[in-house]
């Protein structure tokens, strides 16, 4: 059994002057402060990759920055699902005894330590060397022809696939930390950049500076209560020319799995944070994770399902899509909200009922995944 003692958080967005080693360190002090812990006590760290600061060691380098001489550390990298997979970890470590509090962390510079160039070129390596880097694609265009099938199989329109868009800027209007506070409308989406088709600009998630950092331990530190209930990854490819069928993604093996493992079924779930890159991935997800049906999801948005105050309330900070994407740290912020509806402390964005959570990163495009319950006790 592990807990989920404390989490930290920065604001998304431009942070000029702040290095991807500061805003993790930000990040990493607020968790601290939130678990009730001293850094002494850290004895585990695990540390999410940075296209900014590609450091072959990475999170032994952030734990001298930050002052920690942990027994254990460890980098990961499975793009996207990378903040879930290392909650998982941490989760595996804290029950076999290894150690008793992990440090989970992430930050980058994104925005204003990286070139556009860089960052495009740093992203397109995701493709095959071979078979899909040398025609030029990079993630966009990716999730573009994946829109375009789904589309195609499901007849959703890009007026469905806006209506996420929509929703997670809603959201993100109630967070002070979001790096939009415009609201938007269908239309607004609609009239947007094309970026890849049939996505347009606001159905693709922003460029962000920001950090985030949650503390895992193997008991309580405090009077927040949020344990890890189980959780479950699958990997089922990494490029897209050797991509599974549509009717059977990683996402619907990984919650299987989760399920099978917690004996917990969707019905119960009572908050969901689904990773959302792209309006996509977003309505992709819900299906393949039984949160609704297939061609689906994009009506239940419309009704309010999702809203903060509807059966299913969905990143009510405004997911990547609206408060932001920082590379690894932009995932984390779904599960540091996760945790602050579960204990209570939401504010205005405060739902009826967080007791049981379900949260699922995608990694890659739709290549890697990590499933997670989360339950408040």
């Amino acid at each position: 059994m592990s807990y989920i003692t404390g989490v930290g958080l920065t604001s998304y967005g431009k942070h000029e002057g702040s290095s991807s080693l500061d805003l993790m360190s930000q990040a990493a002090a607020l968790a601290l402060d939130d678990a009730g812990l001293t850094r002494g006590e850290i004895d585990g760290i695990l540390c999410g990759y940075s296209t900014v600061s590609p450091h072959i060691m990475l999170a032994t380098v952030f734990a001298e920055h930050f002052g920690i001489q942990p027994s254990y550390a460890h980098a990961v990298q499975v793009g996207g699902a990378t903040g879930l997979a290392m909650t998982m970890l941490a989760h595996t470590l804290v029950e076999a005894g290894v150690v008793r509090h992990v440090l989970v962390v992430a930050g980058e510079n994104r925005l204003t330590g990286q070139s556009r160039d860089a960052s495009i070129q740093a992203l397109a390596q995701v493709g095959h060397p071979d078979y899909e880097v040398p025609l030029g694609p990079t993630i966009p265009a990716y999730y573009g022809l994946v829109a375009s099938r789904y589309m195609h199989e499901y007849g959703v329109t890009q007026e469905d696939l806006a209506e996420f868009a929509v929703l997670m800027r809603r959201h993100a209007l109630g967070h002070p930390g979001a790096q939009f506070h415009d609201p938007i409308t269908v239309a607004d989406v609609m009239a947007s950049k094309p970026v890849a088709l049939p996505l347009k600009l606001l159905d693709c998630c922003p460029v962000s500076d920001g950090g985030a950092a949650f503390i895992i331990s193997r008991e309580p530190t405090n009077a927040a209560r949020v344990r890890i209930r189980g959780c479950a990854q699958a990997h089922t490819h990494q490029h897209v020319t050797a991509a599974p069928s549509l009717d059977r993604l990683g996402a619907e093996i990984a919650i299987a799995r989760a399920k099978a493992a917690t004996g917990i079924a969707i019905s119960d779930v009572r908050y969901a944070a689904v990773y959302d890159s792209f309006t996509i991935t977003l309505a992709m997800l819900l299906e393949d994770l039984g949160l609704a049906k297939r061609g689906e999801a994009a009506a239940q948005v419309r009704a309010g399902h999702f809203s903060r105050d509807g059966e299913m309330p969905l990143n009510t900070h405004g997911g990547l899509l609206s408060y932001g994407h920082c590379g690894v740290g932009g995932a984390m912020a779904h599960l540091v909200e996760a945790h602050l509806q579960m204990t209570g402390r939401a504010d205005d964005r405060q739902v009826r009922d967080a007791s049981l959570a379900l949260l699922h990163g995608d990694g890659g495009v739709l290549s890697s995944h990590v499933s997670m319950f989360l339950e408040r006790v």
